[in-house]
């Protein structure tokens, strides 16, 4: 695992397969699809920044990198993607051996340019839409929060603020005299120039007879986009007064009623009001929603409380009347949002779902941040909220305006990318006939990104037939450059290239050389994000058998057997733990959605989609850390045999964190031990656990929800549901102290049995 840590460390990628196959047909059967999960704004310490622009290839527009030949006598250097040879241009003169730019080291495979003198025009914006139809005690959480927050913000940041119930209010926060509003009506569609009209845009200066309206530029005067968007600093004092007085909802609610509540026309008003103002700058609409939505052009649920919300039952007997309507709306939203480079986060706090299934587009083609709590008051919200906006070691890095390209050899093509971002439509010689997400495109819109953002590419090789193996011996290397195009946090304009060259293989022994390239966590993770969206696009699919139909192919051509000899199976360790993830990946909730609502289930799968390789993988299989008298704290494997009396558990699951204390423990606990200063070692075995967790809390987004339980306890189900269930209610006897799990679920080792029979069949 080392080595490909190591690559990470470099460029930000990894590849389930670091050896490629060569041929389209031995791609088919590596089952495991050619793919690279990419980070393209990782931090890294030693990074060169370049003052000057990039130099690019005459044909294929190709960055220069560390794996193009250069002539220097001839001041030449040739493309290894197109092969075009391209002159140095006269600043490059002095070039040779011992004097290369920084782009040529061949330890710089991932640079970025900055262009001196180019700063955004305009400061990074923030449109906050607050739902009013909670419960007094929820609207004070949720004014403390939103009040925290205002003060975090850069000072030179635009704000604006929209409150929505029935009622749609745009706050004038620039009429600083009195509280001044714009109100529409929820159940209406406001259009862009409507909205303008309305909110008088025009009154002093006359609106252009033709062209779009787009900002300060064209059509609008600054002195009327500054009555709703205002520098933090100048504002502080209007917002905090606004939100003092914000109440509830005040329309009477029946008591067989949902609240009337238009979350769709609000956040169409937010961004056709930010399209017509600061189009083209790094603008996040940040919806704080507090239920379902019932009114407007896309109502999840009716107002009537005997119709209860969707649940995955209903979906898939395709029983929702709204359902499409809203997922076509939020369509719609995502383009126009992707058209004006803008972001919409959404933070949802309700017992019930609010529609994050339905609004997931929007959120996951524009970029934006997702967080699901109970409430406004949970730590969850609180603390995820308090990290958007901080700065320092922990930093998101937010970024907006990217413009993700690709450009790979000759060989290979395009076939999508599964992550947060939008195709841009570029067709061209690269794009595969195959289809995988956002496809069918060379270039991808990034409205927003951060430090943590992960793309999964898919790749499709294109080259029928094996070559001889002279050319194999010769070219034998298979080409990738990333670009991506960005503003940072500070509004600098970056351009960050990463060249990678993989070997590939073909004919026969190339097993042995596929495998020594495997990769077994991006393999996972490849499949999960891959499951996932089969989930979500193709009707009657069944993730189950897809997934034991890939695994026991991919057993099958990679294990060592003979033909029905059971005790002969063995798998190299390069893929040892690879039935294990899978077993892990079928149980997850990405794949059972049974006990999960929609909405968590929408929730989750877009969190896996713009995580990198690490965290996505704990979310599969869980980290498990046992603390005990014994010995210090030590890996446990993720099975109900770790349980025992004397001992504490520390789950990671990403969403949740969980301390589990044995039965011992927690009675000694109870009787306070930890106390008496004779029992210190206790206490430090106690707090132990408790240190490690508050490490994984400060440098994870969205914050995770820490449970603390003890064995038997209510709680205790947040461990149980994750662990192998080696001993279940019909095993032998247990061990003392340990515990069972009620389940007919089978246990990994009947599971691996069975794997194994199939294989050698």
């Amino acid at each position: 695992m080392a080595e490909f840590l190591d690559l990470e460390a470099q460029d930000g990628v990894r590849m389930p397969w670091n050896v490629i196959p060569g041929t389209k047909q031995e791609a088919i059967n590596c089952v495991v699809p050619v793919s690279a999960i990419y980070t393209p704004i990782k931090h890294f310490p030693n990074m060169p920044v370049l003052p000057y622009s990039p130099l690019r290839c005459r044909t294929c527009r190709a960055i220069l990198n560390p794996f193009c030949m250069v002539d220097f006598a001839a001041k030449i250097w040739i493309c290894p993607f197109c092969f075009q040879r391209n002159h140095f241009p006269p600043h490059y003169a002095s070039i040779s051996d011992e004097n290369l730019p920084a782009e040529l080291f061949p330890q710089y495979t991932t640079i970025e340019y900055e262009t001196p003198g180019e700063v955004a025009s305009i400061p990074p914006v923030f449109m906050f839409v607050v739902d009013t139809c909670i419960i007094e005690e929820e609207m004070a959480f949720l004014k403390s929060a939103l009040s925290q927050a205002i003060e975090l913000l850069p000072d030179n940041s635009l704000v604006g603020l929209i409150t929505f119930g029935t009622f749609v209010h745009v706050h004038e926060l620039g009429f600083g005299q009195i509280a001044k509003t714009y109100v529409f009506k929820g159940s209406k569609d406001v259009t862009k120039d409507q909205l303008l009209e309305q909110m008088s845009f025009f009154a002093r200066k006359p609106k252009p007879s033709a062209g779009v309206i787009a900002g300060a530029r064209d059509g609008l005067s600054s002195e009327s986009i500054a009555r709703f968007l205002l520098p933090a600093s100048e504002c502080e004092f209007t917002f905090n007064s606004v939100l003092e007085e914000l109440q509830k909802d005040p329309w009477a609610v029946p008591a067989d009623q949902r609240p009337t509540r238009c979350t769709s026309t609000a956040l169409s008003i937010a961004a056709s009001l930010l399209g017509a103002c600061v189009p083209g700058s790094g603008a996040r609409i940040m919806a704080f929603v507090g239920g379902p939505a019932t009114e407007g052009p896309a109502p999840i649920v009716t107002k009537s409380l005997s119709e209860s919300i969707r649940s995955h039952k209903d979906l898939d007997k395709d029983s929702v009347p709204h359902y499409h309507k809203c997922v076509k709306f939020y369509e719609g939203l995502s383009k126009q949002l992707v058209h004006q480079g803008h972001v919409l986060d959404l933070f949802a706090c309700a017992l019930d779902q609010v529609g994050i299934a339905e609004l997931k587009t929007a959120v996951e083609r524009t970029g934006g941040l997702v967080v699901l709590a109970e409430s406004f008051g949970h730590l969850v919200f609180k603390d995820s909220l308090k990290r958007v906006f901080q700065s320092g070691d922990f930093d998101l890095g937010l970024s907006s305006n990217g413009i993700f390209e690709v450009n790979c050899s000759k060989d290979i093509k395009v076939e999508g990318i599964i992550g947060p971002c939008a195709s841009l439509e570029k067709k061209g010689p690269l794009c595969s006939d195959v289809v995988v997400g956002q496809g069918g495109t060379s270039a991808w819109k990034m409205c927003g990104l951060d430090k943590a953002t992960s793309l999964c590419l898919f790749f499709d090789i294109v080259r029928k037939e094996s070559p001889d193996a002279t050319v194999q011996s010769t070219s034998n290397q298979f080409y990738f450059q990333f670009m991506t195009y960005y503003q940072n946090n500070s509004g600098q304009m970056r351009f960050r290239v990463t060249t990678l060259s993989r070997r590939w293989v073909a004919g026969p022994g190339s097993i042995q050389e596929l495998t020594a390239g495997f990769d077994q966590e991006a393999a996972v993770i490849v499949m999960a994000r891959q499951v996932s969206f089969k989930m979500e696009t193709e009707a009657e699919f069944d993730p189950i058998r897809w997934l034991d139909k890939a695994l026991i192919n991919l057993c099958s051509r990679f294990g060592d057997y003979q033909k029905d000899s059971l005790s002969s199976f063995s798998l190299s360790p390069r893929l040892a733990i690879f039935p294990q993830f899978l077993f892990h990946l079928r149980r997850s909730q990405f794949v059972q959605v049974f006990n999960n609502s929609p909405d968590e289930t929408a929730y989750f799968r877009m969190i896996l989609n713009r995580e990198n390789v690490a965290n996505s993988v704990v979310m599969v299989q869980p980290s498990l850390i046992s603390y005990s008298f014994h010995s210090g704290p030590e890996p446990a494997l993720l099975d109900v045999a770790a349980i025992a009396a004397d001992r504490i558990l520390l789950l990671d699951s990403f969403f949740t964190v969980v301390i589990f204390h044995g039965s011992t423990i927690a009675q000694w606990r109870k009787g306070g031990y930890h106390h008496q200063p004779e029992h210190q070692a206790f206490a430090q075995l106690l707090q132990a656990p408790h240190d490690d967790a508050d490490l994984i809390i400060k440098e994870r987004f969205p914050v995770p929800r820490l449970v603390v339980c003890d064995q038997y306890g209510s709680q205790a189900r947040f461990l149980l549901a994750k662990l192998n269930p080696s001993a279940t209610y019909n095993s032998d006897a247990a061990v003392p102290g340990g515990d069972i799990i009620f389940t007919d679920d089978v246990s990994f080792e009947v599971f691996l049995d069975h794997l194994k029979r199939l294989v050698v069949q």
